[in-house]
């Protein structure tokens, strides 16, 4: 399993670098008063495949690795980063970071030589060479056959396949250092469907922090390729949707995605140490409905956005950041942490190694309730269920978001009867907290390939909830 020596050896391959030469270089980095700084070395390889017109018509295959070195005085932070490793470089780098500082440290900085091991979250096997490539190209190929029977509507399949092995070595000018090793796999299909010369999608998908072999065997491709058309169809068979004020159910999983905006974003550190944030300065305040518990966790095994530690070494957690509406805590990186005399929580997230870190979110999700999906839809007379997302905007400082429905549904007299398109959800995301009335107890996470941008980087995460019902939410419709 995963060790120190083994990913030293992945990544200083061919390099001059050595573990006394990281040490030196911490010192040199520590030479002019800093806070704290960190050398951060990442080795990222990565595979894919695309199938269009029932041909696997590319592929791409990249490596990427480097060494980013970070000097922190306050608010301040230096940053130089390079591409080669080698000694040379690494020093250049670290004389450049602590340019941030113009006073030099009157004592002696200690160093650490130790290593803190790693409680592996995943295996570290490199999932590119758990198939063929020969095998994937047939998994590509069994998707497209498969998908284009259920339905001769289908006019068109898209496939993908994606792998990628990462590796880090983290080294903080003021604690142990840290390795890691992860695997990522995801499968995504999208099918479109035509008939009568209206054409519509569906799009099913599977991932995780797991070989490719496993994805394979976790999950029922045939299953997966039955998803993307029933998705498909029901667009096909879908009304304009009503516009309005009126209760929206939210479905199990991926609809989370509108708790990780308009929620989750507003309750990360940076934002919220400079006021920026319609959640700042709210702590131990009543932000949401007695409902929600809303949680950030990092440790949860074979999650995409599942961590062994963050990228600044500090170990992830579980971090209860609304517990029964009360706001509790923000994600904090260690700068953030710092300037507002809090603990990190593990959530300083990078690219890769040629960003700075900043606080973003792991594994979010609203813990689950009492109530059961069939109670929930049963208690509204007219409204809308909002069964998956295909994306939206949440501006951060008021809070005000809008997402679009990729599947949605009326509710009428307490049944979900005709599918609907075109809805779109439209509100603020502390007014909407506080209006949910009911939490179910089917707790699910997303199908594993979440991404997540901010600030012009994008970082893999996880998300999930429970169905949920909100009182009232503005609904854009379609239908007049």
């Amino acid at each position: 399993m995963n060790s120190y020596e083994k990913t030293a050896g992945i990544l200083w391959a061919n390099s001059d670098i050595t573990t006394e030469s990281v040490v030196k270089s911490l010192g040199i980095l520590t030479k002019k008063k800093i806070d704290f700084g960190d050398i951060f070395f990442e080795r990222n390889v990565a595979e894919g495949f695309y199938l269009e017109e029932s041909i696997v018509k590319g592929g791409s295959f990249g490596i990427d690795q480097g060494v980013g070195i970070r000097a922190v005085l306050g608010a301040k932070t230096g940053f130089a980063y390079s591409d080669v490793l080698d000694n040379k470089s690494l020093y250049e780098a670290c004389n450049t970071a602590n340019c941030i500082s113009s006073g030099y440290n009157s004592e002696g900085v200690h160093i650490s030589h130790k290593v803190k091991p790693t409680v592996p979250l995943y295996v570290d096997d490199d999932p590119i060479f758990s198939m063929t490539r020969d095998e994937k190209a047939q998994i590509l190929e069994k998707i497209d056959k498969k998908t284009r029977s259920i339905d001769n509507r289908i006019v068109q399949v898209f496939a993908s396949l994606h792998c990628s092995h990462s590796t880090v070595l983290v080294f903080p000018t003021d604690g142990p250092a840290r390795y890691d090793i992860k695997p990522m796999c995801n499968l995504t299909v999208t099918v479109v469907m035509e008939e009568n010369g209206r054409r519509e999608e569906g799009f099913a998908a599977a991932g995780g922090a797991t070989l490719l072999n496993s994805l394979v065997a976790d999950n029922d491709l045939d299953a997966l390729c039955h998803e993307a058309v029933r998705v498909a169809q029901v667009n096909m068979l879908a009304q304009r949707a009503p516009a309005g004020s009126m209760p929206v159910v939210l479905g199990a999983g991926w609809p989370a995605v509108l708790i990780h905006e308009a929620v989750g974003h507003g309750l990360e550190g940076d934002f919220n140490r400079v006021g920026s944030s319609a959640y700042s300065g709210k702590i131990g305040q009543k932000v949401a409905s007695e409902f929600c518990t809303i949680v950030d966790d990092g440790t949860i095994k074979d999650r995409r956005g599942s961590l062994s530690f963050d990228d600044e070494g500090t170990d992830t957690g579980h971090n209860v950041l609304i517990e029964k509406g009360i706001l509790k805590g923000y994600m904090h990186d260690r700068q953030s942490a710092m300037l507002m005399k809090m603990k990190p929580t593990g959530n300083g997230r990078r690219q890769n190694y040629n960003y700075l870190p900043m606080p973003r979110m792991t594994n979010t999700y609203l813990e689950p309730g009492i109530y059961d999906k069939e109670e929930i839809i049963s208690s509204i007379d007219k409204g809308i269920y909002a069964a998956n997302f295909k994306g939206g905007q949440v501006d951060i400082t008021s809070g005000e978001f809008v997402f679009t429905t990729s599947e949605a549904y009326l509710i009428e007299k307490g049944k979900i009867t005709a599918p609907i398109k075109g809805a779109t959800l439209i509100g603020n995301g502390p007014v909407t907290m506080q209006k949910v009335s009911m939490v179910g107890n089917n707790l699910e996470f997303d199908h594993g390939i979440g991404m997540c941008g901010k600030g012009g980087q994008g970082a893999a995460v996880g998300l999930g909830q429970p169905t949920v019902k909100v009182d009232e939410i503005t609904v854009g419709g379609t239908q007049t």
